[in-house]
């Protein structure tokens, strides 16, 4: 990349400044500092966190980092935040399931040259974060499938999707209530599992507090866990494993 810009000066299609502006490793908007070397050193585009962001601000940096032909990824946006980007920029777009707003080069597909990652959900009020977590793997350029709706409560229906759960480079296991299912997924795989816990559940839950601290003492080998909520944890680090698997 830097030979391309030096050239593209030498030659007089780029002036001294706007070299310096493609050279930078982050742009300063004033609010914010877009990290654009951020896939150089980690693979992946910096994300941007919606919450707490006024529709300008997350608009400012969504154009930042587009105008390097990189994939977007906003995570927690509101309703009406998502429609006020789409409606400036249409070619974005608002999962309302996971309240998640993205664009890509390219539409998302799947390769079926390559590896895939499992998103597996106890249960259908767990959608939210299983399916932050599915389409953050998708727009990192992953392959998904999805099993939800497969808790402990009817167990049979998990066992009805092992062989396909099995065959994935790794699982991303979304539960609320006691958070037992990656414990179960855990002991029937043989790659890593994710546990997300959700704050799905009845006051002792405590908001997903017992869910997390289920997941953080399964005696099953090889989970990790994210925090309450955090579907896009579990898919950015996913996306992580499923990339060096796919490396060989």
């Amino acid at each position: 990349m830097i030979e391309t810009i030096l050239k593209q000066v030498q030659q007089g299609e780029l002036n001294i400044d706007e070299a310096k502006k493609k050279l930078a490793l982050y742009e300063d908007l004033g609010f914010a500092k877009v990290d654009h070397h951020r896939k150089k050193r980690q693979g992946f585009p910096e994300i941007i966190y919606g919450e707490g962001k006024t529709v300008e601000q997350i608009i400012s940096i969504l154009e930042a980092i587009k105008a390097r032909e990189e994939e977007v990824l906003i995570t927690r946006v509101t309703e009406e935040a998502a429609v006020a980007i789409i409606k400036k920029h249409p070619e974005f777009t608002y999962s309302e399931i996971s309240h998640l707003v993205y664009w890509k080069n390219q539409p998302i597909t799947y390769d079926e040259s390559k590896g895939y990652i499992a998103v597996i959900c106890a249960g259908t009020s767990d959608l939210k974060v299983a399916e932050e977590a599915a389409l953050t793997a998708e727009v990192l350029g992953c392959n998904v499938k999805r099993f939800y709706d497969v808790g402990v409560a009817g167990i049979h229906r998990l066992f009805d999707q092992l062989d396909a759960i099995q065959h994935a480079t790794v699982s991303v296991v979304v539960a609320g209530m006691e958070g037992a299912l990656p414990s179960v997924v855990g002991g029937l795989v043989s790659h890593p599992v994710i546990a997300v816990p959700t704050s799905i559940g009845y006051g002792a839950n405590f908001h997903g507090l017992s869910a997390l601290l289920t997941m953080l003492n399964s005696c099953a080998s090889g989970i990790s866990v994210v925090n309450i909520d955090n579907g896009f944890g579990g898919g950015y680090n996913a996306a992580l494993i499923d990339r060096l698997a796919s490396k060989g």
